[in-house]
This record gives structure tokens, C-alpha cells and sequence, in this order.
């Protein structure tokens, strides 16, 4: 059994979607990030970094793991799915989903500190990780292309980015002419598990809306 400490953001929904794609049995613990839960001493000894997902994997021995790219590297690894064996084929997976975690994750996260939580509008600031987040949304449309998914099978990869590309209004960032996007975006978005997966936690009792976020993200910031 593994126990998932999340909150719905892209971050979370990466934990809980690949939960679901791999079939694995889990309880949801969601942590109230208005609350700052994820700052109390508790879960700061299962993720040092006091920041959501984390998961810890009972056995013999509890294992925790934080961080959302480790998370998905070690479920993948756990079942032996959603990331090839072949070692070209396996580093291709790991590539993009450094793409997502060192890139396209931080430039949008950036876009909506700047342009909804920030008690200051600093348009430079908006602008540059707006079109930065637009830029990197079009290495995803042209590597999408000439194939289905991120690195050809479906994997750990096109979780990761879906999470966060599927968020592109939010941080403002106009996707027009994007077409191989938005047609990945709805074909990973129509899968079962990750349409399981986008609802965890649940609203109540601790679930939080965007609203929510924004007011989480305001209170961290201060």
C-alpha cells in the first residue's frame, strides 16, 4: 500500500494519474495547502522540502519519496511500465520528463506567481514567463508531430508535461496555431486512469479549487 500526500496542482495530479495508469493500491492523505500543512514538522520528516506530492511505500520498511519527477521514476521502476527497459528508449522518457521538471513546470509556475499571486504586477516579469512557457509549449508541438505521444510510447513523460500543458490558460498563455498539442492534450486528458487520476483528492473535505490555490500561493509568497 502506498500512501499519496498531495493537493490537486499540476504537481500532485502527476502522483496520482501515474497511481492510477499503473494500477497500483493507494490512500490519498490531502494535505490543506491554505492551512500550510505541508510546513508542519510531521511532513517535513517525509518531504524535507515541505512541498506536495510526496508518497512513502509501505513494506518491511516505510520509503518515502518526494519530488514529483522521482515519484513517477519510481513508480514507473516499481511495476516496470510507463518507462522502457532499452536504455536509448528509457533515457528518451527521462529526457522529456527533465524537459518538464527543469523547464516547462518552473516557467508556467513562474507565469501564474507573477500574473495571480503577487501582490505587485510587474509586466516585464509576466511577459518573459509567458512567452518562455509559449516557447517551450512549441518544442512540445513540433517533438508531437510525427508521433502519438512524447518519446512514442505512452510513458511517464507525457504525464508529467500533460499535467502542467493542459494548464496553459491559467498561466495565460495563448496556444494558438499549437494544433499537435491540443491534440495530444485531448487524448492523454480522455484516458480512464488520467481522467481517474485529475480527481484526487476529492473537493471535500480538503480538495481546493483554484480560488484556493491562488490564496495558498499568497500566503507562501508572504
Amino acid at each position: 500500500m502506498i500512501t499519496l500526500y498531495t493537493a490537486r496542482t499540476p504537481n500532485g495530479l502527476k502522483a496520482s494519474i501515474a497511481l492510477e495508469e499503473l494500477e497500483l493500491a493507494y490512500e490519498v492523505r490531502p494535505i490543506d495547502l491554505r492551512a500550510l500543512e505541508q510546513r508542519e514538522p510531521w511532513f517535513l520528516q517525509i518531504n524535507p522540502n515541505g512541498r506536495i506530492p510526496a508518497i512513502v511505500d509501505h513494506g518491511e520498511v516505510d520509503f518515502a519519496v518526494f519530488e514529483s519527477g522521482a515519484i513517477l521514476l519510481y513508480l514507473a521502476a516499481k511495476t516496470g511500465r510507463l518507462l522502457p527497459a532499452d536504455p536509448r528508449r528509457r533515457s528518451t522518457v527521462i529526457q522529456w520528463l527533465m524537459f518538464q521538471m527543469g523547464g516547462l513546470g518552473p516557467m508556467m509556475g513562474q507565469a501564474n506567481v507573477f500574473s495571480r499571486y503577487a501582490p505587485e504586477k510587474i509586466p516585464y516579469a509576466i511577459d518573459r514567463y509567458r512567452r518562455e512557457s509559449r516557447r517551450l509549449l512549441e518544442v512540445l508541438d513540433r517533438r508531437l508531430a510525427d508521433r502519438e505521444f512524447l518519446a512514442d510510447d505512452y510513458s511517464i513523460a507525457d504525464i508529467a508535461s500533460w499535467c502542467w500543458a493542459r494548464t496553459h490558460a491559467w498561466s495565460g498563455v495563448d496556444v494558438a496555431g499549437l494544433d499537435h498539442l491540443a491534440r495530444w492534450i485531448d487524448v492523454v486528458g480522455r484516458r480512464p486512469a488520467v481522467i481517474r487520476g485529475a480527481q484526487v483528492p476529492e473537493k471535500h473535505p480538503l480538495g481546493i479549487s483554484e480560488e484556493d490555490v491562488e490564496e495558498a500561493a499568497r500566503k507562501m509568497l508572504a
